[in-house]
């Protein structure tokens, strides 16, 4: 980054920063897998595993926690639960996060076509990247994310990822106050809501059919994610994990 110090390796790849040059100025947001040590955290990155001090010092914060609802074939019933979930929540600041695995060269157009500007990277032993500049089509099969889409993005993604794994990650304010739980509005930590599509995991490891729904909370808050089912009419219907992001 320009007038930026030596670059301090974040071990995340999805640390949004805003970089401040060496007089202390800060430049343009950066989605990068690393930061200057005079890094200072932004909005975004509150929802990231690890965070920067300005001196640099990397410090863990906690990922959130997800847990499905809903395992269904018909698509459009996930995106409505999503609906219905997004409804109760706060949405201001509401942008979409992106995460598909690419095996081949129709779908991997299909998806630039959508997000000109995502990061990839090659599966496997394999070392190309987006941020090596390589040309994506000859290092398939890869993973791509993009970040901070608006939600309009959504449809036209799910439609260019054909049957590749991918989910979508609706990204807002806060959750409302539980009290029949005891617990307050929700933090940004936590705000989140994933719709995984071709996999049944967040990981994308698991191949399966149709499509799955999950809330996240905070690993303090867990009693939220039941809550938050039983206010769209479902339950939860796995194990609370820790999400990758």
């Amino acid at each position: 980054m320009r007038g930026s110090s030596a670059v301090c390796k974040a071990a995340r790849s999805s640390a949004w920063l805003i970089c401040t040059t060496s007089g202390g100025r800060s430049s343009s947001k950066s989605h990068l897998p690393g930061a200057s040590p005079g890094c200072q955290l932004n909005q975004r990155a509150r929802h990231t595993g690890w965070a920067l001090h300005c001196t640099g010092t990397l410090v863990v914060v906690s990922n959130s926690y997800a847990q499905p609802i809903l395992r269904t074939a018909d698509l459009s019933e996930g995106l409505c639960t999503v609906e219905r979930l997004l409804g109760i929540a706060d949405l201001e600041g509401l942008e979409v996060d992106f995460d598909v695995r690419i095996s081949s060269t129709r779908s991997l157009s299909a998806v630039l076509a959508v997000l000109p500007d995502a990061q990839w990277w090659a599966e496997g032993d394999s070392s190309g990247s987006s941020e090596r500049r390589d040309d994506p089509s000859a290092f398939l099969p890869i993973r791509l994310r993009g970040w901070g889409e608006a939600p309009e993005t959504v449809k036209p993604f799910l439609e260019a990822v054909g049957e590749s794994p991918a989910t979508v990650r609706w990204d807002f304010n806060a959750w409302p106050e539980a009290p029949e739980v005891g617990l307050g509005v929700g933090g940004t930590r936590g705000a989140f809501v994933t719709l995984c599509v071709h996999a049944c995991d967040l990981d994308l490891e698991e191949s399966a059919v149709g499509c799955t729904v999950f809330v996240h909370v905070k690993q303090v808050e867990a009693e939220r994610a039941p809550w938050l089912a039983a206010q769209v009419g479902l339950r939860v219907i796995g194990d609370l994990v820790m999400a990758p992001y």
